[in-house]
């Protein structure tokens, strides 16, 4: 059952409630059945905590065709597919690095899924081998919404999605099939 925090008004130990909440609900992921939900439970988590978003959500990485396709997310209906390089989820993809922007309509290639959308925020969630599961993606209907230390909490939250679970059959942790 969920069980909110009540916020202490200290922005570092709130962040420090919101992991110790959202580890909870990182069950096992090594059945592709389970994936779903526990990424569904962390959008919702995040889509609760944090302020002035208007969209919260994952787009996983299928290595084959160097596509990014919509995960669990809430917010309105999204782009269902995302090549590497195009936009700011296939840029933090592509570079594996967190990617932040001020203002959508200033950054090249961006893809509008929403016209409200005018800040953005993505995460990669990068295994520890290196492989690319996707990023987490978030926006705002403001501009210059999104600040470093949000970005420390979204990147701890992919950390933990990797360190905590097996993804399809193989440890997100280590690399290894899930047999050991």
């Amino acid at each position: 059952m969920f069980q909110p925090f009540e916020r202490t008004g200290d922005a570092k130990e709130d962040a420090k409630l919101f992991v110790e909440l959202a580890s909870c609900y990182l069950d096992d992921m090594s059945s592709p059945f389970a994936v779903p939900g526990v990424l569904a439970n962390i959008a919702s988590l995040l889509w609760w905590y944090l302020d002035d978003i208007n969209w919260a959500g994952f787009y996983i990485f299928e290595e084959s065709a160097s596509v990014l396709f919509l995960g669990p997310f809430m917010g309105e209906p999204a782009c269902g597919r995302i090549r590497l390089g195009r936009g700011v989820c296939g840029t933090s993809a592509e570079e594996r690095r967190t990617v932040i922007v001020d203002d959508v309509s200033s950054f090249k290639g961006h893809i509008a899924c929403s016209s409200a959308s005018k800040s953005e925020m993505v995460v990669p969630i990068i295994l520890n081998d290196g492989r690319l599961f996707g990023v987490i993606d978030i926006d705002s209907p403001s501009l210059k919404r999104f600040k470093e230390d949000e970005a420390m909490l979204v990147e701890e939250i992919a950390k933990l999605i990797v360190a905590q679970n097996p993804v399809y059959g193989y440890s997100l942790a280590n690399g290894n099939d899930g047999d050991e």
